[in-house]
């Protein structure tokens, strides 16, 4: 199968959805080849690490100034700064040559594009492409205007929900629209299939929306040595520039890490992710908070901890710093918010899952208990094998193309 895979982005280990399946279907057997845009020289390096992988790829330079002047002249236009951000004339037009191909044939079977900032260009190739049989896949990932209400809510105030209540109404205008324009939409969860099927309007019309969950590296994130594990170490970790994970840093050490330090006063808490912003530096001055920035690898932190927190209190898709946690078999204790896309059941077995003054609880029952701590642990690595396996996630993305690429020749 000759696949177009268009990522705004340039996948790597971080950006582990887009990267993961490209190396899948690649070690499947498929011709893959990468459109891709970068700005920084540290994207520049994520390019060339594709290609020394064996993977085809065309990268356009994005200058972070056509990003910004982007996201200006969205403001009066009414679409979502997203939708705008990565978008480039000199880019489309490569891309637009690149899925034409010669003599008026079409190069590829499928053409798949990834996440709203990627959503543009995946309309430009419907319109170039008009008249040819060539299945257009949109994954959305995650149902952006979902995580825009949940953080319109939680905010609380100044740019960053300005920002979001601005984006709202938008978002949910252009992604309504999106759920129709593609061959096939994917998203991560249930949760944010469900969201996008309502913004489709009463009438539920359309093509259908697949969920196509997310994957962990299980060769790569593995469980170190028991007698590593450090007493009492808690590890939080995540990109720590996002909005969402600053809110949840920031909640828990000031309403949880207090009860949690009374009743364990030996307790660490180490906050693991790169670009943390002020507010989460200043977390340190808590008793007991570390926060180390940028690091080379999370895994060492995440094998070392007695325990993994994911207090998300609002989100979209499958979070990937549970499921690094969990096929490091380090038990996990996560929000129900931070629960929702996945598959489990509530009896915790495989995680502990609390809300509010639950969580403290919950934290404090597993840093006194070493033999439920062992005992979720391996379940949670149990759980990640059987349902987030990245060589089944891209089994079930090549039938999506299959179906596709069939009902596209009958």
């Amino acid at each position: 199968m000759r696949i177009l895979y268009i990522v705004p982005y340039p996948p790597d280990q971080v950006r582990a959805r887009p990267y993961n399946l490209i190396r899948g279907l690649v070690a499947a057997g498929h011709e893959v080849t990468v459109f891709t845009l970068w700005t920084s020289a540290w994207e520049h390096e994520s390019v060339e690490q594709l290609r020394r992988e064996g993977v085809q790829v065309r990268a356009e330079y994005l200058p972070r100034v056509r990003s910004l002047a982007n996201s200006l002249l969205a403001l009066p236009a009414g679409v979502p700064l997203q939708a705008e951000y990565c978008w480039s004339p000199r880019a489309a037009r490569v891309l637009g040559s690149l899925a034409a191909g010669w003599n008026g044939r079409a190069p590829f079977d499928v053409i798949h594009v990834e996440h709203l900032r990627g959503a543009r260009y995946g309309l430009y190739l419907k319109q170039r492409l008009e008249g040819r049989r060539v299945p257009i896949v949109w994954d959305s990932v995650d149902c952006i205007s979902y995580l825009f209400r949940q953080a319109s809510r939680q905010s609380k105030g100044g740019f960053g929900r300005w920002v979001t209540r601005l984006e709202l109404p938008r978002t949910e205008r252009f992604e309504g629209r999106l759920v129709d324009e593609f061959d096939r939409v994917l998203t991560t969860s249930a949760v944010d299939a469900q969201a996008l099927q309502a913004l489709r309007g009463r009438s539920g019309a359309g093509r259908p929306i697949t969920v196509l969950t997310n994957g962990v590296d299980l060769d790569r994130f593995t469980p170190g040595p028991s007698e590593l594990r450090i007493p009492g170490r808690v590890v939080l970790s995540g990109k720590m520039s996002y909005h969402a994970n600053v809110h949840m840093a920031s909640e828990f050490v000031e309403r949880i890490w207090p009860t949690v330090k009374d009743r364990h006063p030996q307790a660490e808490l180490w906050v693991v992710g790169k670009d943390p912003p002020r507010e989460v530096l200043a977390l340190k001055r808590a008793p007991g908070v570390h926060v180390t920035g940028t690091v080379p690898d999370v895994r060492p932190y995440l094998q070392q901890a007695s325990l993994a927190v994911a207090p998300v209190h609002y989100g979209a898709g499958v979070q990937n710093k549970v499921l690094e946690a969990m096929a490091c078999a380090t038990p996990v204790v996560m929000t129900e918010i931070a629960a929702r896309g996945l598959y489990l059941d509530r009896s915790g077995r495989a995680a502990a899952i609390a809300d509010g003054a639950g969580m403290a609880e919950a934290v404090c029952g597993l840093l006194a208990d070493g033999e439920a701590r062992a005992s979720i642990g391996r379940a949670g690595r149990a759980y990640v094998e059987k349902h987030h396996h990245w060589g089944h996630v891209t089994a079930q993305l090549v039938e999506v193309y299959d179906e596709l690429i069939g009902s596209g020749r009958s």
